[in-house]
Order: C-alpha cells, then sequence, then structure tokens
C-alpha cells in the first residue's frame, strides 16, 4: 500500500508548505463557519429574527431561550431532565452565555481549548435532547461538530486568520495553557 501511495505521489510537485498551508486556511475557515452558527443562534434567540425564533419569543423581549425546545422538542430517556429545566432563569442565561462566548472564542480564535470544551458538552447536552436522533441509530450533526470543535482546538486553529497567536502570548495565558 504504501509503495502504491509513493507511486502516486512522485509526480506531485506541490511543495508541502502550499499544503500545510491550504490546511490551516481550510481549518480556519471551519473554525469561523462553526463560530457563526454558534454566534447566529445567540443573536436570532435574542433578537429573534424569525427564523428559528420568532419577534416575540427573543429573549429580549421576555421569552426564554430554552423553554420551547425544552418543552416540546426533547425526546428519549432524558425527557423528564430536561423538561423540568425548560424556561429556567440559569439555564437561559447558561444557555445563552455559552451560545455567545463559544461563537465569539472561535470566530477570534482565542480560547480555543476552553471554547472546544464549553462547546462540546453543549452539543452532547443537545444530542441527548433527541435520543435516538431522527436519522441514526446513535450518530447525529451534534457530535460531528463536538468532534470538529476538538480538532480545531488540537491544531491551533485560532492561529491561522484569527488572534490566536496574541492570545496565546498574553502572560496569563501562558501561565494557563488551557486557556489557549
Amino acid at each position: 500500500m504504501t509503495a502504491t501511495i509513493e507511486r502516486a505521489t512522485a509526480g506531485n510537485t506541490a511543495p508541502k508548505a502550499t499544503h500545510d498551508r491550504a490546511v490551516r486556511y481550510l481549518l480556519a475557515g471551519t473554525r469561523l463557519a462553526l463560530g457563526w452558527i454558534f454566534l447566529w443562534a445567540f443573536l436570532d434567540k435574542m433578537f429573534g429574527f424569525g427564523l428559528a425564533t420568532e419577534s416575540k419569543n427573543a429573549w429580549i423581549n421576555g421569552g426564554s431561550p430554552t423553554k420551547g425546545f425544552l418543552t416540546f422538542g426533547v425526546t428519549g430517556p432524558f425527557t423528564d431532565v430536561y423538561t423540568a429545566i425548560a424556561g429556567a432563569a440559569w439555564a437561559d442565561w447558561l444557555f445563552m452565555v455559552g451560545l455567545a462566548g463559544i461563537g465569539v472564542a472561535l470566530l477570534l480564535g482565542i480560547g480555543m481549548r476552553v471554547a472546544a470544551v464549553a462547546g462540546g458538552l453543549l452539543l452532547v447536552l443537545m444530542w441527548t435532547a433527541v435520543l435516538p436522533p431522527e436519522n441514526n441509530p446513535f450518530m447525529d450533526d451534534h457530535l460531528i461538530y463536538a468532534a470538529v470543535l476538538a480538532v480545531l482546538a488540537l491544531v491551533n486553529a485560532g492561529d491561522t486568520a484569527g488572534l490566536g497567536r496574541v492570545w496565546a502570548a498574553l502572560p496569563i495565558v501562558r501561565r494557563m495553557p488551557w486557556l489557549r
């Protein structure tokens, strides 16, 4: 198999640096796209732009970002747990701060490790709210996004087209590398 790969790539004259740069920018683009998904969810629930959240149900207008889905959209073994916290102020605040913080961190490329852990946790919780997934026995986009977040943090995707390097140079981040 290795010989086959070597023969297939023998004529490849593209330098490794070009390949590495392309990968870095692809991961940065993925980071930005995922950051926008989180930030958009926050903005739509906050202001009710009428896509997923109607204006009358916006958080700024007194609506609850967790009540509707956790009351009517949850299925599976954790239904009672989620319906019990639907609309609770602490759940609304944690959810909204999480969406905004994860989205901003990903868009800026800072705090990628914290964003990956927090985002992964949020996504896994969202996955457990709809078990089993509609179209697959266990796998859905929430788990894929969680895995992508882990990859982005592991490869320091915030360093490309982001403020990751500047963030990493801060004294507090150098003292506590988990903030990277």
